[in-house]
């Protein structure tokens, strides 16, 4: 099978490996339609983790069931699934607290927990930007779909991860209807934080970050946009809060956090939040940040290469500040969020600008990682089904828009390229 392998840093090469088999009794396996390049897998393709060579990429997958084990009695031949990233049992004290995320079964090492496809330190699991994906403990691990999947899969593959992470992020920030949240980063866990603060009824969101076309995107979701390279978020929340700040906020860009002349500062977003965050908030922390950092120490510092991050921790005590951090715990949120979308209530696609066949994963890697203007979101297709929405029309997402927008259609801001031009009939 056709796979993305991750053969050193900026290098991926899409290559023939071995078939993905069943293993165990309770696998299944799941021939993979449509799987996204993660803001995560930046960390990994650049070097800046201990992922090993050979290994496939891919944690963000979508598709349908190809092959049962014995043992697999729920999910069944045919049907369409979205995995979380997360691979969890389902029976240990984490997974039946609802931890998945760190589930002490799948993680080989005894003194770790939490695993996940294709991910630096989380086992040996090979990720879904492949042809075929074995999937350990498929009736806990998969969530099934309705009639609905094979036509909104650029939907429904946010809940692998970058849906549930956002929500994850307001959640452990404490949102609540009439909030005020500052969400830092722009990316897509960023929007989706914000989006989910949103649906939440949040009364005002913010979200800071420096790349113009994802800023965008955020005011098209109802956020209100801080661009850091000529305001500081600290001074926009405050002046709109009698000098209070913000209720909650949310750190959706991790330990490669850099200012807008390309300068890493771990701590930016960070304290940043402590400072933009009033008395007694919370801060939800979903970006990654990591015990080690192979290229930390050229990059930033020895201390920040050890995971060492200068906090103003005297600033966050005094304010009484509450933080909590981790990966999400998929499976709390997929099904709900699942059900949101299918009801019409959410529709996480706005973000997709482009839509790729698997063997153009190497040039996707080059233009996500380089933040090049217009790539906000890449999903890839292994089944060959390329419809690029960033290639197949002459049109920016601008323009698409605007025409949409004149022909009064309905929803346009949170249509991706190909939906545009599918209800313009481009």
């Amino acid at each position: 099978m056709k796979a993305a392998v991750y053969e050193g840093p900026r290098t991926v090469t899409v290559k023939d490996v071995p078939d993905a088999k069943i293993q165990h009794p309770c696998d299944i396996l799941v021939k993979i339609t449509t799987t996204n390049i993660c803001g995560s897998d930046l960390h990994m393709y650049e070097g800046r983790t201990s992922f090993e060579t050979g290994r496939t990429l891919g944690h963000e997958n979508l598709g349908q069931v190809v092959e049962i084990g014995k043992a697999v009695s729920k999910v069944q031949v045919g049907d369409w699934v979205v995995l979380p990233f997360n691979i969890a049992c389902g029976f240990c004290k984490q997974c039946e607290q609802g931890l998945t995320n760190y589930c002490l079964t799948m993680q080989p090492k005894p003194d770790m927990a939490g695993a996940a496809y294709g991910f630096a330190e989380m086992g040996p699991y090979q990720g879904g930007q492949a042809d075929l994906l074995r999937v350990p403990y498929g009736d806990f691990n998969a969530l099934r779909l309705g009639e609905d999947a094979a036509e909104r899969q650029l939907d429904y593959v946010m809940l692998a991860d970058i849906f549930p992470t956002g929500y994850h992020a307001t959640e452990m920030a404490g949102v609540k209807p009439g909030d005020q949240t500052l969400v830092y980063g722009a990316g897509p866990v960023g929007l989706m934080a914000a989006y989910s603060a949103i649906l939440k009824g949040a009364g005002r969101v913010w979200v800071a970050d420096h790349q113009p076309d994802r800023l965008r995107l955020a005011e098209e979701i109802g956020a209100i946009a801080i661009n850091t390279a000529e305001q500081d978020p600290a001074e926009v929340v405050k002046e709109a809060t009698l000098g209070l700040g913000a209720d909650n906020g949310c750190e959706c860009v991790g330990y490669q956090a850099h200012d807008p002349q390309g300068h890493e500062d771990a701590t930016l977003t960070m304290n940043g939040l402590i400072d933009s965050v009033r008395f007694t908030g919370g801060i939800g922390v979903v970006g990654v940040f990591l015990p080690e950092d192979p290229g930390g120490a050229e990059a930033q510092g020895k201390l920040e290469a050890q995971g060492k991050v200068p906090l103003d921790f005297g600033m966050l005590w005094f304010k009484g500040q509450r933080i909590g951090t981790g990966q999400a715990p998929v499976k709390r949120y997929n099904r709900a969020l699942r059900d949101l979308i299918a009801g019409g209530k959410a529709e996480p696609s706005f973000l997709v600008s482009h839509e790729l066949g698997l063997d153009e994963a190497s040039s996707a890697y080059e233009h996500f990682d380089n933040r090049d203007d217009g790539w906000t979101k890449v999903v890839l297709h292994p089944n060959g089904s390329s419809r690029s929405a960033g290639g197949s029309s002459r049109h920016t997402m601008q323009e698409l828009r605007q025409e949409a927008k004149e022909q009064g259609i309905e929803g346009r801001s949170h249509m991706n390229k190909q939906q545009l031009e599918r209800a313009l009939k481009h």
